[in-house]
């Protein structure tokens, strides 16, 4: 009954605020419930508060002991959800597939997949010495084994 209560609550917010979506959302056994959420154009603090308080003041404390975490998908954490991959458009990403490992700029993220850009350094096609490549590959989402925006300083 709880676990439902406070999966209403959170649906009802996000409702209303269609810029954020949930990426990760548990109830331990000792109620300790924690939520991550993204949004379209980041998630600010004052936006895990109006999570937080859409849940927390909906909730009777003497009626049911809980604790509330309510964070922002991290900058290292894997993106999940499609909605992540649009506002990473022109960021490096480092992806894993079954077969394979890329790290390339994402250039472009539909419904269907991403298309990665890279630059590799190949032997030329006639005489010595090498010479750099573009490589562009379209990459459907169920493919992606894990997907990480590349953090570069």
């Amino acid at each position: 009954m709880f676990n439902t209560t406070v999966e209403s609550l959170l649906n009802k917010a996000l409702a209303e605020r269609d810029d954020l979506f949930l990426i990760d959302f548990t109830i331990s056994s000792d109620n300790k419930i924690k939520i991550i959420i993204d949004g379209d154009t980041g998630v600010k603090v004052e936006d895990c508060m109006f999570i937080s308080r859409a849940i927390e003041h909906n909730l009777d404390r003497e009626e049911q002991d809980f604790s509330l975490e309510v964070m922002s998908a991290g900058a290292t954490s894997p993106l999940v959800n499609k909605r992540q991959y649009k506002k990473h458009i022109n960021r490096i990403l480092g992806l894993k597939t079954a077969t394979e490992k890329i790290e390339g700029t994402l250039t472009n993220a539909t419904d269907e997949n991403i298309i990665l850009e890279w630059k590799v350094r190949e032997p030329k096609p006639v005489g010595k010495g090498k010479v750099t490549v573009k490589k562009q590959a379209s990459i459907a989402y169920e493919d992606i084994v894990e997907a990480k925006v590349m953090i570069k300083f």
